[in-house]
């Protein structure tokens, strides 16, 4: 019997994280852009599968997020969720869909549920975003949060380090969660902050607080796919754990494959008709 073959078929959905965290069980997380990778997760038993932005980098060759648009993110979503039947699935909202105002943020996430068919938006921001996470929980759209190190906003740190380090940053990351939490977030994740921090926020909060970066002691853990399979090699974060190195399986079979032509070894007799 195959692993796939013993994962639970029951649809995951924003309560049944809730009732993980009050149950102590870890919330799993990971990124999908494409149907095959989404298939692929979601037969794994992975309970959350994030349609991210993080295309624009491990996928559009970008630098950073900033430049994904809303109909890349559209396109990338809608592929998923037409793969996934167990797992909740959560889009992205991008860089510049739901900042100006509510009204572009509702209608933003309206299409992310309607046309992508996602089950949840997430955006990044504390305070100043929780006026539009109240309008968009009022219409019905599940909001997942995103604090800490917020990739939309590298332009305004300038670097990838480890946020919330002084004691009045701290106090700020706080605050935001519990603001959040009161405008009607399901969950949050929070990046790269110290580990005694964002355990001391998952201890503080009701709603489940997903890390990356952010040590053991949160409600669960997502990752970049392409990362934790490395096949995103650019750079290797402190928090990701390498469990395969496929770019390098995937070179090596290219270039057999090359080889092989070349000699006129490929194909056989055998792969001929």
């Amino acid at each position: 019997m195959s692993a796939s073959q013993n994962i639970p078929k029951k649809k995951i959905t924003t309560r049944n994280l809730g009732e993980m965290k009050r149950e102590g069980a870890k919330i799993t997380a990971l990124t999908a852009y494409d149907y095959l990778m989404a298939q692929i997760l979601d037969n794994s038993g992975v309970d959350v599968i994030l349609a991210g932005d993080s295309v624009g980098m491990v996928v559009q060759g970008l630098e950073t997020t900033v430049t994904v648009s809303m109909d890349h993110m559209l396109y990338h979503a809608g592929i998923v969720s037409r793969a996934v039947e167990r797992a909740l699935v959560v889009g992205d909202l991008p860089f510049m869909s739901y900042q100006v105002n509510s009204d572009e943020a509702l209608r933003n996430s309206g299409r992310m549920v309607k046309e992508a068919h996602v089950e949840a938006v997430k955006l990044e921001g504390g305070e100043s975003i929780c006026g539009t996470v109240d309008r968009l929980v009022s219409a019905g759209i599940p909001v997942m949060g995103h604090l800490g190190l917020t990739p939309q906003s590298i332009h305004k740190f300038g670097s990838y380090q480890v946020r919330a380090t002084t004691d009045e940053e701290a106090d700020i990351l706080r605050k935001d969660a519990r603001a959040l939490e009161q405008a009607g977030v399901f969950a949050i994740v929070i990046e790269k902050v110290p580990a005694a921090l964002a355990t001391e926020i998952a201890q503080d909060l009701d709603v489940p607080i997903i890390g990356i970066g952010a040590g053991g002691g949160v409600d669960g853990q997502i990752l970049v796919s392409h990362d934790m399979l490395g096949l995103y090699t650019r750079f290797h974060p402190r928090f990701v754990r390498r469990y395969a190195q496929l770019g390098e399986e995937m070179q090596g079979a290219f270039q057999r494959y090359v080889a092989d032509v070349r000699a006129g070894e490929f194909p056989s007799e055998a792969e001929s008709y």
